[in-house]
């Protein structure tokens, strides 16, 4: 076995995630994030809509989250 750490650690990802979302709500469009986040978010809005199994509620987090994880960890 390897005794190395990984080389990709998320554990500071959801503080990461807070500091983002606290400024996209502070900067709003101005933010550079707010811009791919929001077009994430209407991507999976569109494709839940389309999708039998998925809402489009589901849809628009899931888009969103995905986009902001890109964001944070590209």
């Amino acid at each position: 076995m390897d005794d190395r750490e990984p080389q990709h650690q998320d554990h500071d990802l959801v503080s990461d995630a807070g500091h983002e979302i606290k400024g996209m709500a502070k900067e709003g469009l101005n933010h550079p994030s707010t811009k791919p986040v929001l077009t994430g978010a209407a991507i999976g809005a569109i494709a839940g809509g389309v999708l039998p199994v998925v809402t489009w509620p589901l849809g628009l987090v899931a888009g969103a989250g995905f986009m902001l994880y890109k964001r944070l960890r590209p």
